[in-house]
């Protein structure tokens, strides 16, 4: 039948397979996974194609990469826009990287507060006291009822909790 030809390449960078076309493999080595967690550093960020065909999907593609798996996620308009951010980000790698882990006061962007906001029940001073306690959305997406409890109070708290861990309908 076929035949696979390998090539080895030492310039893969973070990815270590791509077996075929638009995919990638990461290979977790068993000393990383018995040992630590460094093969999570490789994984960081997913830029996504949100266009107005594409938008109403988007809400799940936000909550799967950013509550599920704790990485960042860019939208971009178009392929165009997509590459300029890859651009950005490959040409930014040592300068100071506007994708890096936000501190809180970089938390309080418009558009993170937007995010937050669109939860049903939170207004935006309720969204700044969550920013202001968790410094990244993966932390808000994995606090339990009890944790939010104190900044927004036991029924919102339970909404919240809710809302990042049902299922949409």
């Amino acid at each position: 039948t076929g035949s696979v030809k390998n090539i080895f390449e030492g310039e893969l960078g973070v990815v270590d397979i791509h077996p075929f076309n638009k995919r990638c493999i990461l290979y977790v080595f068993e000393t990383d996974n018995v040992v630590g967690n460094n093969y999570k550093r490789n994984l960081d960020i997913v830029v996504v194609e949100n266009t107005r065909l594409s938008e109403q999907y988007f809400p799940a593609m936000q909550k799967f990469v950013v509550c599920k798996l704790g990485l960042k996620l860019l939208p971009a308009a178009s392929q165009l826009e997509a590459s300029q951010l890859l651009t950005r980000i490959v040409h930014g790698a040592s300068k100071d990287n506007l994708f890096r882990r936000r501190s809180v006061s970089r938390l309080l962007d418009p558009l993170v507060m937007s995010l937050v906001q669109q939860i049903p029940g939170v207004g935006k001073v309720k969204a700044m006291a969550l920013l202001q306690h968790y410094s990244i959305i993966h932390q808000l997406c994995n606090a339990g009822t009890h944790e939010l409890e104190p900044i927004v109070g036991h029924a919102l708290a339970q909404h919240i909790r809710n809302f990042f861990h049902n299922p949409l309908v």
